[in-house]
């Protein structure tokens, strides 16, 4: 589901809303055990389909281990490739799945890339196994909907976890010298702990800076990939910081064509997965001169960032 606009060509379940109520709990006397039957394509890896949800649905998150895979359980914090079918409960004609795709869905756990349904009733599934899940509103699209999942909308999704690996905690590699004394500097430290980060006080330069802090050897970033990272921002004057995701305690997922910080987009595409990068924005590649939030208009950005795995 990598996407965020249009439906389902490329998925939907990037957009998220916030997690709320318990998760693997019953209370449906909709259908045998509360979930809609598979009448179709029962075994891992086939296309399946779904008959109608019977009756009133479930208003809490209900899972259901379809058959059991011999792999690891997903935990927090791990990459997953997934194959899927989403439908409402009160339909018969799913609104995505990946299998007519033939293209896997690479998620990351923990990181809010997906609803909150998902991120709750796939931890702890094991590689190899087929899942269904049938996600109340407060955990799917809400009130709101999403294209033509209808507003408050239960939805049901059968998925095949593929595979799953754990994402490293912070950038490694080789360091490279700063030597730049007009640059900001960027710890170096690999130990998942936020980088120190110390910005001149000389006039910011004029053009985007992009320049590796720690070096690795993945694959190169795409302008289209999805990236899992880790990051401190500051403002250049004052050296303010103004957004962190140590602070929150965990990585962040997100498409990087949907970013709408310009320099963002371009300083990242062409790094290598597992770097650590000094990004120096200038106000026409960031946010120009209209302030957001606790960015000041005409604001040169500074971002330590960890590109911690692509998905």
């Amino acid at each position: 589901m990598r996407r965020l606009a249009g439906l389902l060509v490329v998925p939907l379940l990037l957009l998220s809303t916030a997690a709320c109520g318990d998760d693997k709990a019953s209370d449906s006397t909709s259908s045998k055990n509360g979930f809609p039957a598979i009448t179709a394509g029962a075994k891992f890896g086939e296309k399946p389909t779904l008959a109608k949800g019977e009756g009133k649905p479930p208003t809490k998150l209900r899972t259901e281990v379809i058959s059991e895979g011999d792999g690891a359980k997903l935990k927090d914090g791990d990459a997953a490739e997934v194959n899927y079918l989403g439908q409402a409960w009160d339909s018969t004609k799913p609104f995505d799945n990946s299998f007519d795709r033939k293209e896997l869905f690479g998620i990351a756990l923990g990181t809010g890339m997906v609803i909150p349904g998902w991120e709750q009733g796939l931890v702890g599934q094991k590689v190899g196994s087929r899942v269904q899940l049938v996600i109340p509103p407060e955990l799917g699209y809400g009130a709101q909907g999403q294209g033509d999942i209808k507003p408050n909308a239960t939805l049901v999704f059968v998925v095949d976890v593929v595979s799953g690996k754990a994402i490293p905690q912070s950038a490694k590699g080789s360091t490279v010298a700063q030597d730049n004394i007009g640059l900001p500097k960027i710890g170096v430290n690999t130990d998942g702990k936020a980088p120190e980060v110390t910005i001149p006080k000389s006039d910011p330069p004029k053009k985007l800076v992009s320049s590796y802090v720690i070096e690795a050897d993945g694959e190169a970033v795409g302008e289209n990939d999805t990236l899992v990272v880790k990051y401190e921002a500051y403002l250049w004057k004052g050296a303010k910081q103004f957004d962190s995701t140590y602070k929150a305690g965990k990585a962040v997922g997100f498409p990087l064509a949907q970013i709408n910080v310009q320099g963002l987009k371009s300083g990242l595409a062409g790094k290598k997965v597992g770097s650590r990068v000094l990004l120096v924005i200038p106000p026409d590649q960031a946010f120009g001169d209209q302030a957001q939030q606790t960015v000041p208009a005409n604001s040169t950005l500074v971002w330590s960032l960890d590109i911690l795995a692509k998905v």
